[in-house]
């Protein structure tokens, strides 16, 4: 028994001992875990600028999920920045005073690389599985030379939504998700009855843009691709012609003159529209709510002919002055493609009554059975499907686009307009003034050699 007793007292001493080792250690790592709590939660201030933004009295969805996110992160302030006029004029001023918003909203990635804003977040992105879920193509559109630059704040999807009773009142078949070129173009036909108040389009003004990606695998938006421009490609000749036709045959309203107009009900085309005159209206993802609301007829969306689905995205950036990157980050995946964030986004938009005006960007499972469990449109949930297809609108992410599509003075006469732009040129072709034909290598060339000067000047 004496010897059983020592035994005892010899253990309970190396417990106690081992006890009072594990304390001081404990002690130790609960010192070391609030120092590192201190850091992290150190109070951070950040500000933002969103034209999406509304005001304090509206409390729209933005708001509400700012103050989701202050909530949710007690140690980040983030402070609204308002901007009144015109945005990128507005963001050149705060950078030259040193005020330049952490995270804002970028209309133009060229600009803002060029005016050298924005904060290199590849480290950033590259340990995130939401990124990771971000469409491809959607990836690469905020890459420069090899680094990512900003993230999608919001998606939309680019094409042709359809009056279903219109075609099913005629006793035609609509126009589904998928419909080649020539039974989009039979059905444009076949709907117009100007006399009795129906027309195939609202206008032709954007088959140019669409046509050659829809003809052509290998070519995207405005024969776009990889760098370069196919102008006098026989797909762009043919969508031009296609758009042209359109047009001189009175298959849109547009280009219908004030007499066949007065068949029709409404005040001007989307008026037309909604009130159910025309057979497909070229319009963005977001509006949806609208129609929802207001038109007075069965839709669906069916993107542009040949199934391809054609994205436009909004982009945050970073700034490169901003002091605290991390929790800039942290906020902008919040607000944009975070799971977290979208899930918190459709959750707020069905308690208060607000609308989800995006798509998701996230193509994670359980954010899109969420999403099209509400939206009860056939043709958008198929587009999603098809995103490993799509074709990006390069509006906002390719340099020297406006130049190649719009803005640059051809040195053509184009009716009274002795230095006409691509563009005006280009509406010449469709309203049959001038033939594309006689023009597509000349304009070739001056989109590739806009595109070049403005990708040079990034360099």
């Amino acid at each position: 028994m004496k010897k059983l007793f020592s035994i005892l007292a010899v253990l309970a001493l190396v417990f106690t001992v081992a006890a009072c080792s594990n304390a001081k250690e404990t002690g130790k790592e609960k010192e070391n875990k609030t120092d590192k709590n201190a850091e992290k939660q150190e109070n951070v201030t950040l500000s933002y600028a969103n034209w999406a933004n509304g005001t304090e009295e509206e409390q729209n969805l933005e708001r509400l999920m700012i103050k989701e996110f202050e909530a949710e992160n007690p140690n980040i302030k983030i402070n609204v920045f308002e901007i009144a006029g015109d945005w990128n004029e507005a963001l050149s001023t705060a950078a030259s005073a040193g005020e330049m918003p952490d995270v804002f909203m970028i209309p133009q990635l060229p600009l803002a690389l060029s005016n050298d804003w924005l904060l290199d977040l590849s480290e950033l992105t590259a340990a995130d599985t939401d990124f990771e879920n971000v469409p491809e193509v959607v990836r690469q559109s905020v890459e420069f030379n090899g680094k990512v630059v900003a993230v999608p704040f919001a998606q939309h999807f680019l094409g042709y939504f359809v009056n279903k009773d219109l075609f099913n009142k005629a006793n035609l078949d609509y126009p589904e998700m998928g419909a080649s070129i020539e039974e989009f173009t039979k059905a444009v036909k076949d709907v117009t009855n100007v006399n009795e108040g129906a027309v195939g389009l609202t206008n032709p003004f954007s088959i140019p843009d669409w046509y050659p990606g829809a003809a052509n695998p290998d070519m995207g938006w405005y024969t776009y691709k990889d760098g370069q421009y196919a102008l006098d490609s026989k797909e762009f000749i043919a969508g031009v012609n296609l758009a042209k036709e359109i047009t001189t045959n009175g298959y849109a309203y547009e280009v219908l003159t004030d007499d066949q107009k007065a068949n029709f009900n409404g005040e001007d085309p989307t008026q037309v529209w909604v009130n159910g005159g025309i057979g497909m209206h070229w319009d963005g993802s977001w509006a949806i709510s609208n129609l929802t609301e207001n038109a007075s007829f069965d839709f669906d969306f069916i993107g542009i002919p040949g199934g391809k689905t054609v994205i436009t995205n909004d982009l945050l950036g970073i700034s490169k002055s901003t002091k605290h990157a991390e929790e800039a980050y942290l906020f902008a995946k919040y607000m944009s493609f975070g799971k977290d964030g979208f899930m918190k986004r459709m959750e707020i938009a069905d308690k208060e009554g607000k609308t989800v005006n995006t798509l998701p960007v996230n193509t994670d499972s359980e954010i899109l059975d969420e999403y099209f469990s509400e939206l009860n449109v056939p043709g958008v949930r198929k587009a999603y499907d098809h995103l490993n297809e799509a074709i990006l609108e390069p509006v906002k992410t390719v340099p020297g686009f406006a130049q190649s599509r719009w803005e640059a003075p051809t040195g053509v006469k184009v009716g009274e307009n002795e230095n006409a732009t691509i563009a005006q040129m280009i509406d010449s072709f469709v309203k049959g003034d001038l033939k594309v034909e006689d023009y597509a290598t000349q304009l070739n060339q001056l989109a590739n050699e806009k595109s070049k000067e403005a990708a040079e000047a990034l360099k």
